[in-house]
């Protein structure tokens, strides 16, 4: 199958970088873990072998990143841009990820999903991005309201899962023009601050300067 290009991208802590089958042990370190695979869906990995196959005929097929700790050089999630099943004639992609469970609570999700979402829409321009998860899932949920997608609605039993149980999904996304408008006041904010900061530093300078 023809892969994907996948470009690497930085935050503040994170590197965004296309999956290598070498990753597969550290791949296999967080998904073997019952709490991160079956909130998403899937189930845990069961040896490297398995988490080799599912970089190779998943991860590299799609345009997936291997989301790594700066300061470590460690993969601790996967974040994605696949195929939208829902949306016809559109360009559009449905956004995805996991997090090893010891990274829980940072914030570091969070970074790396605004990061690939500036990435849909300035590089992709992607006119609609989706992204869904399950109704019992609150800190994905957390995780996609800070990066602004609006509720769309729930699908009463969407999926049954890989070990038989069925549940419903809740269905978010983000038009373009949301994204822009979000953008703008981002920028406008982080330019006050930079004003702001600029303002005190002249005026401490000249507070010193007449002593």
């Amino acid at each position: 199958m023809a892969k994907v290009r996948v470009p690497q991208l930085e935050t503040e802590r994170l590197i965004l970088r296309r999956w290598e089958k070498k990753d597969a042990p550290q791949l296999y370190e967080y998904a073997k873990n019952p709490n991160v695979g079956p909130p998403a869906g899937w189930k845990p990995h069961e040896s490297v072998r398995e988490s080799r196959m599912i970089i190779d005929q998943l991860f590299r097929i799609n345009a997936t990143w291997a989301v790594v700790l700066k300061e470590s050089g460690r993969i601790v999630g996967s974040i994605s841009l696949e195929p939208d099943k829902f949306r016809t004639n559109i360009r559009t992609r449905e956004l995805g990820y996991s997090l090893a469970e010891d990274c829980w609570g940072r914030g570091l999700m969070t970074e790396a999903a605004r990061t690939v979402i500036r990435y849909a829409f300035e590089e992709m321009k992607l006119e609609t991005l989706m992204i869904r998860t399950s109704s019992s899932n609150r800190r994905s949920q957390r995780v996609i309201e800070k990066c602004g997608f609006v509720y769309e609605g729930t699908l009463r039993r969407a999926s049954r899962l890989f070990d038989g149980t069925v549940r419903d999904t809740r269905v978010y996304s983000m038009l373009r023009e949301e994204y822009e408008e979000r953008r703008a006041a981002e920028l406008a904010e982080a330019a006050a601050a930079v004003s702001e900061a600029t303002a005190a530093a002249v005026a401490k300078a000249t507070a010193e300067a007449a002593e």
